[in-house]
């Protein structure tokens, strides 16, 4: 279990997002973005060159997940949003 809320990840989540992972992925095209967090559920959704990628799963699983499980807490999800998805978000759950 976290042990924060929602509203307490939102800030280092989303600063975590833009200063380290979001520049890492710009090295290649790629971008991500915060679309919420529920329930210690990070939503995520990758964007430019990382759409269609083959590599978007590794990336979203060796650097994102990676990265805010290292710097924010190991229990979190992170969860992939695909295009058009924004709003039916606990569908993917």
């Amino acid at each position: 279990m976290i042990p924060f809320s929602d509203e307490d990840l939102k800030f280092p989540v989303n600063n975590l997002i833009k200063t380290k992972i979001a520049p890492m992925l710009a090295s290649d095209g790629g971008d991500i973005i915060l679309v919420d967090i529920i329930d210690g559920n990070i939503f995520v959704q990758l964007k430019g060159a990382c759409i269609g990628c083959s590599a978007s799963s590794s990336t979203l699983k060796f650097i994102v997940e990676k990265e805010l499980k290292t710097h924010i807490h190991p229990d979190i999800r992170i969860i992939n949003v695909p295009e058009n998805m924004e709003h039916n978000l606990k569908d993917l759950l």
